[in-house]
């Protein structure tokens, strides 16, 4: 069964491609990115018009980023019961998740660009350390997901097995604390 999966799961495209090449283009795919989001964000400025829709995006990225969350978990029970084929497909649908988040920031900060946190006192050093501790993990996150798949669809399945045992935390910390940043957000607006 392992073998056939690693045979069906492989893209032949993928298996050619030198580990060092895949990992340039990772690194300037995730680089490419991070510029551009952290434009949107902080040196673009927000629209004159924001349509009334925007302001349920961010309760559509809690909400996604809650659903990656667990499918990520589901993917970890399936790993561990060395289902392989639904542990990918969790995956996959985590990476659907994680990629329609990524969409609806995008939109919404285009509209409103960066948004600062309104709480005052003891508050705002807990929700900085978390808002800090989740943006420099999104940042490593992203090269670490893309490189956890191309692992797995180029058939390097030990690589893929090494890379994982770090995107995987790091992926579930970055999808709870986007959710936690959300509620912190809420309560003080």
């Amino acid at each position: 069964m392992e073998k056939t999966f690693e045979i069906d799961v492989t893209i032949e495209a993928f298996k050619n491609l030198t580990v060092a090449r895949a990992v340039v283009g990772i690194m300037i795919a995730s680089g490419l990115v991070l510029i551009f989001l952290f434009w949107l964000i902080y040196f673009r400025g927000g629209s004159e018009f924001i349509p009334n829709w925007v302001y349920m995006l961010p309760a559509v990225n809690a909400t996604v980023n809650s659903i990656a969350t667990i499918f990520l978990v589901l993917a970890f029970i399936e790993i561990k019961k060395r289902n392989f084929v639904q542990h990918m497909r969790y995956n996959l649908a985590a990476f659907v998740a994680s990629a329609v988040f990524l969409i609806s920031y995008v939109l919404y900060h285009n509209f409103v660009g960066h948004t600062p946190f309104p709480g005052e006192g003891a508050i705002r050093p807990v929700y900085f350390t978390i808002l800090i501790s989740h943006i420099i993990l999104s940042v490593v996150v992203v090269p670490l997901i893309l490189s956890s798949f191309f692992f797995a669809f180029a058939g390097k399945f030990k690589l893929h097995r090494t890379i994982s045992k770090f995107t995987f935390p790091i992926w579930i910390y970055v999808s709870v604390t986007g959710v936690v940043i959300f509620f912190m957000l809420n309560a003080y607006t």
